[in-house]
C-alpha cells in the first residue's frame, strides 16, 4: 500500500531566533520541489515565528513535547490545547531523550498520546532500543513492549492519526546509523505487530529516526516499510535537510 513519505526536522534545543528564521525560510523557498510531506519541529519559543513563515505553504508545523495536563497551575508546561491553538499539527512523544533525561515512562507516554489525540494533534511516537539490548538480540522484545504499553489501548480511529518513529538509541547523535536492512527489518516487525490489532496500520507511516542524513537517506527511504525520517542534526542546515527531502521524493 502506497504511503506518502514524511520528513520531519526535529530541531531539539538548537538555534537562536535569527538562525531559526533563516532555516525555516530556506525550507519554505524550496517547497515547490517537495514530493513528500515535510514538517518543521522547532523549540516552543520559535513556534509562532516558524508558523508565520510557513503559513499556507503546505509545510507542516510540529512541537517537541506536550504536557499530560490539560491546563492549570503547571509552570513551564505546554498543553495540547495551547499547541493546537498555536497552529501545531504534529507532536513528538516518547523521544529517547525525553525517556532518558526526563524519566518519561510507558504510563506517562500513554497519557501524552491520549491527550494529544483528544485535542486533534498528530503524534509522532518514538520507539527504539539501546545498544546493549541490540547486542543481546532482544531489540524486538524491547520495542514491542514500548508499543504495547503506550499504544495498544488506542482505537483504529486514533491509529489513522499517528506516525511511528523507529529510533535505535545507539544511532542517535552518534554518527552510527542502522543499515537499510536493519531499518527495514524493524519497521516491518513494528507493522507486523500493529496490523493484526488494527488493519488500518497498513497505512500508518513508520519513519526512521537514527542519524538519518543526506548520505544515507535515499537507501533508507527505498525500503518498503521506511516511510520517511525524523531528522535531528541534519535538519539544522537547509542544504542537508533539503537533500533528505529530495531523497524521499
Amino acid at each position: 500500500m502506497k504511503r506518502k513519505k514524511l520528513v520531519a526536522g526535529n530541531w531539539k534545543m538548537n538555534l537562536e531566533i535569527a538562525e531559526a528564521i533563516k532555516l525555516a525560510t530556506g525550507v519554505k523557498d524550496a517547497r515547490a520541489n517537495f514530493k513528500c510531506d515535510v514538517a518543521l519541529i522547532p523549540s516552543f519559543v520559535y513556534i509562532a515565528e516558524v508558523k508565520h513563515i510557513i503559513y499556507a505553504t503546505g509545510i507542516h508545523l510540529g512541537a517537541q513535547d506536550v504536557s499530560t495536563h490539560e491546563n492549570g497551575a503547571y509552570t513551564g508546561e505546554v498543553s495540547a490545547t495551547q499547541l493546537k491553538s498555536a497552529g501545531v499539527e504534529y507532536i513528538i512523544i516518547g523521544h529517547s531523550e525525553r525517556r532518558e533525561h526526563f524519566g518519561e515512562n510507558h504510563g506517562v507516554l500513554k497519557q501524552k498520546m491520549e491527550i494529544a489525540l483528544k485535542h486533534g494533534l498528530k503524534p509522532i511516537f518514538c520507539c527504539g532500543e539501546p545498544l546493549q539490548v541490540r547486542e543481546e538480540g532482544k531489540h524486538k522484545e524491547y520495542v514491542q513492549k514500548q508499543l504495547e504499553e503506550s499504544l495498544f489501548n488506542l482505537s483504529a480511529k486514533d491509529f489513522a492519526n499517528i506516525t511511528i518513529a523507529y529510533e535505535p538509541i545507539w544511532a542517535i547523535g552518534t554518527g552510527l546509523t542502522a543499515s537499510a536492512e536493519q531499518a527495514q527489518e524493524m519497521h516491518a516487525f513494528i507493522r507486523g505487530l500493529l496490523v493484526p490489532k488494527h488493519p488500518i496500520a497498513l497505512q500508518t507511516r513508520i519513519i526512521y529516526g537514527g542519524s538519518c542524513n543526506a548520505a544515507n537517506a535515499k537507501e533508507l527511504f527505498a525500503c518498503a516499510d521506511v516511510d520517511g525520517g525524523l531528522v535531528g542534526g541534519a535538519s539544522l542546515k537547509s542544504k542537508d535537510f533539503l537533500a533528505i527531502i529530495e531523497a524521499a521524493g
